[in-house]
């Protein structure tokens, strides 16, 4: 599980933490159900997750429209997607086009929509849709627009992705309402891996971010799920840890780098329900996990 499934650079990406999902999954014998990731992003780890067979089905939900018909444009419409990667134009201009269907999607299909957001997530600095044409308008920078932009591979994933359309649902809810009326028909082998916006800085991660109360209400929302196991993840500052002060979590440090990089820790809680394995495949969360505290702090180095 090394090579990358999704066609997204997301800020934040889960995806190496695939092997500890994974364990997860074996001891809570969820492995052959279903995958949920109700802010889907990038999709990384549930895109690893099927396409290794060790889910059956995956359940993509996110509230922004551009990431969401990206994702269904790709599932719906996979060979015009890539002959529109063949064929499109690495340049500016062509990058401008893409920026103003995403500052105007309702003058545009769907697919259009979708295709932009893809465009513009492979050119722009960090995948942050506002971030800026990687070398800059001019062109200047050690970097140019096509660095992130291998067509061929690119290609190569979107055709894996959509073989397995069969076995993906892709949804553009409101989280709350994903949650209230989504989550709880799901079948009984289900894990939900809930990754939202992070409480700071995500104003210029994301096109969609949180107010602190929002998150507020999102941390109520998940933890009063019923008969669900759910994992959530956050940059872990002190608010994030006080909404979920009665849930086991452990805290780490790691290294961001979206367009600057920077420092900080991420959190991750856990539903009373859920089995933590004691032998992980990440050192950091393996060594974390042989402490006996509530709130489990271990230091680690996101590359």
């Amino acid at each position: 599980m090394t090579q990358n499934r999704t066609p997204l650079r997301y800020p934040g990406g889960k995806q190496k933490l695939t092997p500890f999902v994974v364990e997860v999954l074996r001891a809570n014998g969820l492995e052959g159900g279903h995958y949920v990731e109700p802010y889907a992003g990038g999709a990384g780890v549930a895109m690893e997750l099927l396409i290794d067979g060790c889910v059956e089905h995956v359940h993509l939900n996110d509230s922004s429209y551009h990431i969401y018909s990206f994702w269904n444009s790709l599932l719906t419409q996979p060979d015009e997607f890539c002959n529109r990667i063949s064929r499109s134009l690495l340049n500016v201009d062509e990058w401008r086009n893409h920026r103003e269907v995403l500052r105007h999607p309702e003058q545009h299909s769907e697919f259009d929509v979708g295709f932009a957001t893809f465009y513009l997530n492979r050119s722009n600095r960090s995948g942050v849709l506002t971030g800026g044409v990687i070398g800059g308008l001019n062109q200047s920078g050690k970097w140019k627009i096509d660095a992130r932009f291998p067509r061929n591979e690119l290609i190569r994933r979107i055709e894996l992705i959509s073989s397995f359309r069969d076995s993906i649902t892709v949804c553009n809810l409101d989280a709350e309402e994903f949650f209230a009326t989504y989550v709880p028909i799901l079948p009984e082998e289900t894990l939900v891996y809930c990754d939202p916006p992070y409480f700071e800085k995500a104003s210029r991660l994301y096109l969609n971010h949180y107010a602190p109360e929002d998150h507020e209400r999102i941390a109520d929302t998940i933890q009063e799920l019923e008969n669900v196991k759910w994992i959530v993840s956050y940059d872990g500052v002190d608010k994030i840890l006080s909404y979920y002060a009665q849930r086991r979590k452990f805290l780490y440090e790691l290294q961001y780098n979206a367009s600057r990089a920077y420092k900080g820790s991420e959190v991750f809680i856990f539903s009373d329900d859920l089995v933590i394995p004691r032998s992980s495949a990440l050192p950091f969360i393996s060594s974390a996990l042989k402490a006996n505290t509530r709130t489990l702090h271990v230091n680690a180095l996101a590359a």
